[in-house]
């Protein structure tokens, strides 16, 4: 009877041991399911962070190695760094016998000089507008030649007419869309012409192009005379930005 209750209670315990085994199997089996799928849903995480950088779209990129570009003809920079483009084709119309303009814009520069006399101030009229490449040539020799003459070197000679004279494809009067006022000399801002332009020439689409506190941005020495159009809207937001021409089309572009 003893050795019968030991063998039972020996049974017993063989399949507890037994269920304890199976049911340790199982939950190893079961956490070996739910972690897997975890494991997979990683590695694709990190081969899609590992993804090629060729592959990425960077067309609306706005730093500095790509800029929007600018279509609007009123706003082409003509300078130092920027050359007239060889196929830059340009309509002109007379503003007399002499001087030429953009055919786009003359009626706006018109109607300004109009508007000036309008206003009672008689003195101004057009000294120089648009400029074949020949003559902008013959202009910085001979503005060269004029500083050698004073005892200046060529190289020095050269440097000091880019100040005040560009070379051809440089200048904004091959541009056809520059004008300048009266005599070429600082005296001109002292006029009440001078006054006017500034108060007014943003409703015709123009603007002082060479400011005095913007010449290490232009390159070029203050010219109260040289007007430049660009446009009633660019004008004004130019104007309100405290901007030269340089900064604005570097703003745009950003």
């Amino acid at each position: 009877m003893q050795r019968r209750r030991r063998r039972k209670s020996r049974n017993r315990r063989i399949v507890i041991l037994y269920l304890l085994i199976l049911g340790t199997v199982i939950y190893i089996g079961s956490q070996r399911l739910k972690t897997k799928p975890n494991q997979e849903i990683s590695q694709n995480i990190t081969q899609t962070e590992k993804k090629p950088i060729e592959n990425i779209n960077t067309s609306n990129t706005t730093g500095n190695s790509q800029r929007n570009q600018i279509n609007d003809w009123k706003l082409a920079l003509v300078n130092h760094d920027n050359k007239l483009p060889e196929d830059y084709e340009l309509e002109l119309a007379n503003i007399d016998n002499l001087r030429k303009f953009d055919s786009r814009a003359i009626s706006e520069l018109k109607e300004m000089i109009e508007a000036v006399r309008h206003d009672g101030i008689t003195n101004i009229w057009v000294q120089s507008a648009y400029r074949d490449e020949s003559l902008q040539e013959k202009l910085f020799n001979d503005k060269i030649a004029e500083y050698m003459r004073k005892g200046k070197s060529r190289e020095e000679a050269r440097k000091l007419t880019l100040q005040v004279i560009n070379e051809p494809k440089t200048s904004e009067h091959n541009l056809g869309l520059a004008v300048d006022f009266n005599y070429v000399n600082e005296e001109f801002d002292e006029t009440k012409a001078f006054e006017w332009l500034q108060e007014n020439a943003e409703d015709y689409g123009f603007i002082l192009r060479y400011r005095q506190d913007k010449e290490d941005i232009t390159k070029v020495d203050y010219e109260p005379w040289h007007w430049r159009y660009v446009g009633v809207e660019n004008a004004k937001e130019i104007n309100r930005l405290d901007m030269c021409l340089e900064e604005y089309v570097e703003y745009l572009q950003k």
